[in-house]
């Protein structure tokens, strides 16, 4: 008995990064696996192959290889609406045969798998090809239109429509003056005059629903930490210019930005980094499915960690958590929308804005790899986790008491800390550093970040030994 490995299967389907197989040709059940040919055309692709068993991976062959494969171009011909791109091969391993069907990328989706009694599509969720849903089978209609959401007209009147954030944010953040005729150039009202989808979302007054952004600063590390479970909330619609300044100042507005001097600069150490934030917010508002009704792009801030959630899996179906995230493809849901937060320079053309949210934070003085950006997706949603540098910072440097927010004293201005430490040596020479750590509820890294900086300033010395010693201080 052979069992082929998961480097071999890879190897013998080439470069597909998708695949499912059977033990045999199943023709009474076509279904079985005519719904993995549909759900590889309308996505990446992938590869069916034959004659393999599929818990065990053992290659058992099949007996007349050549008599199934006109069996299999049948079917595909005669219960695949439309007849999806594919390559049918043969191969053999340990002298037993097997049919390997090579899907690509379909241009017409969505593709169907049409029975006798039924019409379905399907698409990949992980390793498993089902069902797709009313909104699944829209974006895939769009699709294989070769149209996006935010192209096709709104149903709304453009001339009772304001753009006044977005031709004052032009301005402001490219020093360019907004023509009449960026209107037509930036995809928001279209070559008959039509309002599109992106110009709604971009109107002042969005009459898009869904287009909604949910801010909350819970209190505690869950959703339902103590008797007052939201310690600020808020709920914004408009533009997304608006949403997206407004995201930004929630954000800023509970958390916290500690700092500390050195000798030739000024350290900053922000709950997290601004350019992350940002990032993180244009990313949810772009590359959000428009098509998912009821649903918003929620922002919300634990003690720990801010997470940023919005509707709609990553564009070519493979969860994020599966890739290398540093080289993850630019495909854009709504090129439209990114065009113009393009040219309002919040992002880049070559969408690189997953580096930017990790490269941000490995450049903070607090950072280390178990503090890097989580980012994880499902059909339906996508979900990037920013850790809390300061919080994680004082529990890892032994503050006990880090899930009260109040005991954390990370994040408290350094003028103000290196005040309280100085007040606590002038008035007892003889203290201990335990005591006075205990005292202000501080970490040993802050407090000895803390009487360095008051070193260098020459208010403060040591005399003796670190146990029998004392301090000498020199108020300015």
């Amino acid at each position: 008995m052979y069992i082929i490995q998961e480097d071999e299967i890879k190897n013998l389907i080439g470069e597909a990064t998708e695949y499912d197989k059977k033990e045999m040709l199943e023709e009474k059940d076509p279904r079985s696996w005519c719904k993995s040919i549909s759900a590889f055309a309308n996505g990446i692709g992938g590869s069916l192959i034959f004659g393999i068993v599929d818990k065990t991976n053992e290659v058992v062959g099949l007996d007349d290889a050549e008599g199934d494969s006109e069996k299999i171009s049948r079917v595909l011909r005669d219960k695949m609406d439309p007849i999806p791109p594919f390559n049918l091969r043969f191969a053999t391993v340990d002298g037993k045969k097997l049919i390997i069907v090579e899907v690509y990328p379909g241009s017409e989706t969505p593709y169907f798998y049409a029975g006798k009694s039924e019409r379905t599509a399907y698409h990949r969720v992980g390793n498993e090809s089902v069902i797709c849903n009313s909104a699944k089978l829209r974006e895939l209609t769009l699709k294989g239109s070769g149209r996006s959401f935010d192209s096709l007209p709104s149903g709304y009147e453009f001339s009772k429509m304001a753009f006044t954030k977005l031709i004052s944010t032009y301005y402001q953040r490219a020093h360019k003056d907004f023509q009449d005729t960026d209107y037509e150039s930036f995809g928001i009202r279209d070559v008959n005059g039509n309002l599109t989808n992106a110009g709604a979302l971009l109107a002042d007054n969005c009459p898009i629903y869904q287009s909604r952004l949910f801010c909350t600063r819970w209190n505690g590390l869950t959703k339902a930490s103590g008797l007052q479970d939201a310690l600020d909330d808020a709920e914004y619609t408009g533009s997304l210019i608006t949403l997206l300044q407004e995201g930004e100042a929630f954000v800023k507005r509970n958390s916290h930005k500690g700092w500390f001097k050195e000798p030739d600069r000024r350290v900053e150490l922000p709950d997290y980094p601004e350019r992350s934030v940002t990032e993180g917010i244009v990313n949810a508002l772009i590359h959000r499915d428009y098509l998912v009704f009821g649903s918003e792009v929620h922002i919300d801030i634990f003690d720990d960690r801010l997470e940023i959630y919005s509707p709609g899996g990553m564009f070519d179906g493979i969860n994020i958590q599966d890739r290398d995230i540093m080289t993850v493809p630019s495909q854009r849901r709504n090129p439209i929308i990114a065009d113009v937060f393009t040219r309002l320079i919040y992002m880049e053309r070559r969408g690189s804005g997953f580096k930017k949210i990790i490269e941000d934070y490995q450049f903070q003085h607090n950072y280390t790899e178990e503090l890097a950006p989580a980012f994880r997706s499902e059909h339906g949603s996508f979900f990037l986790t920013l850790k809390n540098l300061n919080y994680y910072q004082g529990n890892k440097e032994g503050n006990n008491q880090g899930n009260d927010p109040g005991n954390n004293q990370i994040g408290v201005d350094w003028t103000e800390r290196k005040e309280m430490v100085f007040a606590l040596i002038q008035n007892n020479p003889s203290i201990k550093l335990d005591e006075i750590q205990d005292q202000l509820n501080l970490t040993r890294r802050q407090l000895t970040r803390t009487i360095d900086m008051l070193k260098d300033e020459k208010r403060l010395e040591r005399e003796g030994s670190p146990r029998s010693g004392r301090w000498i201080t020199h108020p300015n």
